[in-house]
């Protein structure tokens, strides 16, 4: 890969030969799949960011990963994804084969009929080529809640799950006779009865609404990754078929930073350590530099802090990301993984995309539509 530009509004790379031979991975164990979250680093505006989204997605399509999903963040500075049916709308145009999808709406933060509306319509204009993933955590303060105009308290696992089953009824599963919806007759036009629907969690409550409810789960791993293997146990202990999942099915999302070298990989992994970080604190920041990362003067709780949110990255050369990402499969028995980076800047993180491609050969099939 050569030098990326960003040139009229696009970002432009340069095809080159490759350090890393295309054919020296083995395959993956799964599929590899990209969650991006629209990073803003420092001194990046949000519209470029929006653009190397773009840049990674007709990538990710080219190296032949699954699926590329986009994330909902409101009011945090270090993203620019607060409208996932929007951004997905966009990225459709310009891809033709990969899944694309949301990881996620949040459905604390939507009305369930707007969110089926809205991946109507999607499915309408784009047949087959969307994922509709939803989570449950808004996150966010108070105040963004009430500009969000919704009630400030976080619905518990019981209201969440009759969230989800409103959106299912209105993509095309319908209500039950007895229904308010069906008696006044409220559907969505155009509904999406084939739309594959996900649920997304960092902990225990969507692994149990996605098994009561017989959904594949994305299990995230890069935001709570000591929860992780709980969730996925009850998940498949709990599962109950469903017409569209008759097995359980598990992805797991990672936070890889691929580099040509160890070192490389670890000072580019500190920025979004540092985030987090001082996230933690209560100062909400863009992603800093890596030479940001590097200078900043840590306490010894703060380090100790970071430090564990590195030992969660699977970090390093291909080889070690290889041997780190086999090593998340064997010990979850995932499905699929899903990687995504906090890497500031782009070309490393656009690098760290291709590597990985690479290093498990991977042969650009469409993937299935669950």
């Amino acid at each position: 890969m050569g030098p990326v530009t960003f040139e009229s509004g696009k970002w432009h790379m340069e095809e080159t030969a490759t350090s890393i031979d295309s054919g020296t991975g083995a395959g993956a164990p799964v599929p590899l799949s990209v969650l991006d979250l629209s990073v803003v680093g420092e001194g990046v505006s949000a519209a470029v960011a929006l653009a190397q989204t773009s840049a990674l997605a007709q990538e990710a399509e080219r190296r032949g990963y699954r699926r590329f999903w986009v994330a909902e963040h409101h009011s945090f500075p270090a993203s620019a994804s607060p409208a996932p049916a929007v951004l997905l709308a966009h990225l459709a145009g310009l891809t033709s084969r990969i899944r694309l999808g949301s990881g996620g709406v949040m459905l604390s933060n939507h009305a369930p009929l707007v969110v089926a509306e809205q991946f109507g319509v999607l499915e309408a204009l784009h047949p087959g080529r969307f994922d509709l993933g939803m989570g449950r955590k808004p996150g966010g303060l108070d105040s963004i809640s009430r500009a969000l105009r919704r009630p400030a308290e976080d619905p518990g696992p019981e209201e969440f799950e009759q969230q989800v089953e409103e959106v299912l009824g209105f993509l095309g599963a319908g209500f039950p006779d007895d229904h308010p919806y069906h008696r006044d007759q409220v559907y969505v036009v155009p509904s999406a009865p084939d739309l594959p629907v996900w649920m997304l969690g960092s902990g225990t409550t969507g692994a149990r609404v996605a098994a009561r409810l017989g959904l594949p789960f994305a299990a995230a791993y890069h935001i709570n990754a000591a929860q992780v293997p709980a969730a996925i146990e009850i998940y498949r202990a709990e599962f109950r078929p469903s017409k569209t999942l008759r097995e359980p099915y598990v992805m797991v999302s990672a936070n890889v930073v691929c580099a040509e070298t160890e070192a490389e990989a670890l000072a580019l992994a500190r920025s979004g350590a540092l985030m987090l970080t001082l996230g933690r604190k209560g100062t909400q920041t863009a992603l800093p530099t890596p030479e940001a990362a590097a200078a900043y003067p840590y306490t010894e709780e703060e380090r100790r802090f970071a430090d564990l949110l590195l030992a969660t990255v699977v970090r390093g050369t291909p080889d070690q990301v290889r041997a780190g990402l086999t090593e998340l499969h064997a010990s979850t028995g995932a499905d699929e993984l899903m990687v995504t980076s906090m890497i500031h800047d782009f070309p490393a993180r656009l690098r760290s995309l291709v590597l990985v491609a690479d290093e498990f050969a991977l042969d650009g099939k469409p993937g299935p539509t669950r």
